[in-house]
């Protein structure tokens, strides 16, 4: 996919999440068209709600080649006209991520310094944010990319801990996206899961 359809599915991931239903004509159109294996179906399908459902089918996208931006877009045509047109402006418009700037950025919503938007969260700073995360853990991490089974042997190897499980999670997510797990995306994931900005207070120090 090209790197200015991943900016846009990245930036705009919150707002879809809250405007689509994608289990039904959109994953299907996707699994018509080859973006999506059987394999993804199931595992969208197997998500509890339908914003956990949209922000998996977005995380996925990106790695599907060249031709999932213009397939995801023909999905949205029957039923989600309206959010079509919305992402044709968008990617007509824009030429670089400058534009696509969010308006309640990281830096600015979450009061985090913008130097350290970029960086790479230690494991200590994790471990601090492990033990702030409760029952929304797991959006969080189906939005940063964790499968179900990742999530799952997450839970295996620490049954009597959350915050462990939680620290595994975000460990496992920093270890597969390598320099592209920024303070910037774990950001974007915590307000994708509606968390309240004070989650993170005293967190990245």
């Amino acid at each position: 996919m090209d790197p200015k359809h991943k900016e846009i599915l990245r930036v705009q991931r919150l707002r879809l999440s809250e405007q689509l239903v994608v289990d039904d004509t959109v994953i299907q159109y996707l699994y018509q068209e080859g973006i999506l294996t059987e394999s993804h179906v199931e595992e969208i399908q197997s998500l509890p709600s339908n914003k956990s459902k949209t922000l998996r089918l977005l995380a996925i996208l990106p790695g599907r080649g060249p031709l999932a931006f213009g397939a995801f877009l023909g999905s949205l045509e029957q039923d989600f006209p309206w959010v079509r047109e919305k992402l044709l402006l968008i990617s007509a418009a824009t030429d670089d991520s400058a534009t696509l700037s969010d308006p309640s950025t990281a830096s600015g919503q979450w009061g985090v310094p913008e130097h350290l938007l970029h960086t790479i969260p230690s494991n200590q700073q994790l471990n601090r944010l492990a033990s702030r995360l409760g029952s929304e853990w797991e959006m969080v991490l189906v939005d940063l990319g964790l499968s179900p089974e990742e999530l799952y042997r997450c839970r295996a190897d620490h049954p009597h801990s959350v915050q462990s499980q939680v620290l595994a999670g975000l460990v496992m997510w920093k270890q597969l996206q390598g320099r592209g797990a920024t303070v910037q995306c774990l950001l974007q994931s915590l307000q994708a899961s509606d968390l309240h900005p004070s989650i993170i207070d005293q967190v990245f120090i």
